[in-house]
């Protein structure tokens, strides 16, 4: 049974990523802290400091507020959230009646704070990180990013640069919050497994079988990125499924 998780991270593509030290992965960053804090309320110095630092974060959803919240909570010096989808508007709109999920503005304890200590969101929108540049120690020192406008092509959304729109920000320390494009490959390669479109290994819901006999797979590593709620509940009926393999012969 696979339930070893998506966390495979999205990288940042933009010129310069791999020439420059001091960008992180969310992940990194809020692991290494929260192991710190908890083995040595943060004396053994083992994370990743933000402080004294201009913090660039790029990505939203609640891994990017712990990366805003935790920065601030360091002492960094500035902290901005790059998000390359538009604001959301602060109600409901016609075409988002309920019962759909509301696709309102949210404003979460990380953003709360920033706008307490700077006196503004963190969030810049339609934005779009295109270069990074370092010092002569190669310690990333700027970040260049340009706004964007969606366009449908063809059936499909995709952004497009706005010319003018170019700006540099000061940057010692950047964090990835990017989200996950599935589980890590080397299992995966190492048996020969089948995956689906979005690189998860596949197996059919209510089965959990994979195309390698004997082998089940289930919760992130065979649906995505999820709630742990939907861990447990794909753990038990996953179980099932192996009970029933089991005992079938």
């Amino acid at each position: 049974m696979l339930c070893c998780g998506a966390t495979h991270p999205r990288d940042l593509q933009a010129e310069g990523r791999n020439d420059v030290k001091g960008i992180h992965f969310a992940v990194d960053f809020l692991k290494a802290n929260t192991k710190s804090l908890l083995d040595s309320e943060l004396a053994d110095k083992k994370y990743i400091s933000a402080e004294g630092k201009d913090v660039i974060i790029v990505g939203g959803g609640d891994t990017g507020t712990d990366c805003v919240g935790t920065a601030i909570r360091h002492g960094c010096k500035s902290v901005t959230q790059i998000e390359i989808m538009p604001e959301l508007p602060e109600c409901r709109t016609a075409a988002n009646h309920w019962p759909q999920w509301p696709r309102v503005k949210k404003v979460d304890y990380g953003q709360e704070e920033s706008e307490k200590l700077f006196g503004r969101d963190p969030r810049e929108y339609l934005t779009t990180v295109t270069k990074v540049v370092g010092d002569d120690a190669g310690n990333i020192k700027e970040v260049h990013t340009v706004k964007v406008e969606w366009e449908n092509n063809n059936g499909r959304m995709t952004p497009k640069p706005v010319k003018g729109t170019e700006k540099v920000w000061p940057c010692q320390l950047m964090l990835l919050a990017m989200g996950f494009t599935g589980p890590e490959e080397t299992l995966i390669k190492q048996l020969s497994l089948k995956t689906d479109a979005r690189s998860n290994i596949k197996a059919e819901y209510g089965k959990f079988d994979t195309n390698l006999k004997g082998v089940f797979a289930a919760g992130d590593a065979r649906r995505g990125q999820s709630l742990v709620v939907w861990a447990i509940h794909e753990g038990r009926e996953a179980a099932k499924a192996v009970d029933k393999y089991l005992n079938s012969k």
